[in-house]
């Protein structure tokens, strides 16, 4: 099927261009609470799953070794704008396992924050690997392989037992088949796998209510979701919509973006998990998309769901400082479904 435009842009008053996408909302039951476009097509979602990856970390009794609060299990979960507090962060956690930045395998990335990439260049620095969005869960892998008692170089392949783990719980939690007929490789070398919105909305469903998954799972995936909803600037960074989006209700919303248009939430309060696509892996339309959804999840509080719909319909200015565009959602974002 052709999925519904669900986000228009507009130059004055004509749209200019437009954004295709499915999305879909589930409760803690498995039902689905509410979907447009289609849902069945598998997607790879990216970082957006980074929560559900972050389970072995806990469950194998790493965290607690490491004596690691919320700020390193939010940190576990994030794409990061590698600003200093991140990349401290996660040096900190490496030292912890006795190991340093050498480990990584996530590669070498400038930070995305414009801010942080300038003081490493004004100071006559080099980005490394802790500047990577992805060095967070990469330090995350490390303490688990070291508890574990794995040989942490190459932890990043398939085969490693450490993807394994990582794959067994999104299997798990998404109740989808995670093999090499639906593998591909996420930009920080690890495996990411393709899957439906349903089973991601359904996954995410279960890690916010604890259903469908043992009482270990399910205490760990409350521990990750909070810690990221207490700290959500490290999740994200300084003007990233992660952060937008969990302040504008602390405690009740989580919301995890991903590489090519996808974005993943969850709702305590309601036992929802949300999962969606934009076609073109356009980001300006998946977080408009996810504003939008959780102002139509959460109508029932008119000051959250304001300010939220304030995200979904964002205004863009040019140099001059003039508005020139803006994003709205379309009807297709509030049909019944």
């Amino acid at each position: 099927m052709t999925n519904p435009v669900l986000i228009e842009v507009l130059r004055g008053s004509i749209v200019e261009s437009a954004h295709r996408g499915a999305v879909c909302v589930a409760d803690a039951d498995g039902g689905i609470v509410w979907e447009t476009g289609d849902t069945e097509r598998p997607v790879f979602p990216r970082s957006a799953v980074k929560a559900i990856q972050a389970l072995p970390l806990v469950e194998s009794g790493a965290a607690d070794a490491y004596g690691f609060g919320q700020r390193e299990l939010a940190l576990a979960c994030a794409s990061h704008s590698g600003e200093a507090a991140h990349a401290e962060l996660a040096r900190a956690m490496l030292a912890k396992a006795g190991l340093d930045e050498s480990a990584l395998e996530c590669g070498t990335q400038w930070p995305t924050n414009r801010a942080a990439a300038d003081m490493l260049t004004r100071g006559g620095a080099k980005p490394c690997a802790l500047h990577n969005n992805c060095s967070g869960k990469h330090s995350g892998f490390l303490c688990t392989c070291v508890h574990a008692g794995f040989d942490h170089h190459g932890y990043v392949g398939a085969d490693h037992p450490e993807q394994e783990m990582v794959r067994s719980a999104m299997e798990t939690v998404t109740e989808a088949s995670h093999g090499p007929e639906n593998r591909g490789t996420d930009g920080c070398s690890i495996p990411t796998y393709a899957v439906p919105l349903r089973n991601l909305a359904r996954g995410f469903a279960r890690m916010v209510s604890g259903n469908g998954l043992g009482p270990q799972r399910a205490k760990a995936a409350e521990r990750l979701l909070k810690a990221c909803m207490a700290e959500p600037f490290l999740v994200s960074g300084t003007g990233r919509a992660d952060i937008a989006l969990m302040e504008a209700a602390p405690g009740r919303i989580f919301a995890k973006t991903g590489a090519e248009g996808v974005y993943c939430a969850a709702l305590p309060e309601l036992g929802y998990g949300i999962a969606l696509k934009c076609d073109d892996g356009a980001t300006r339309a998946s977080e408009a998309m996810i504003a939008a959804v959780l102002a139509r999840m959460l109508a029932g509080d008119e000051g959250v769901a304001a300010t939220l719909n304030t995200l979904a319909n964002p205004v863009f200015s040019n140099w001059n400082g003039i508005d020139v565009a803006s994003l709205r959602p379309t009807t297709a974002m509030h049909s019944e479904g």
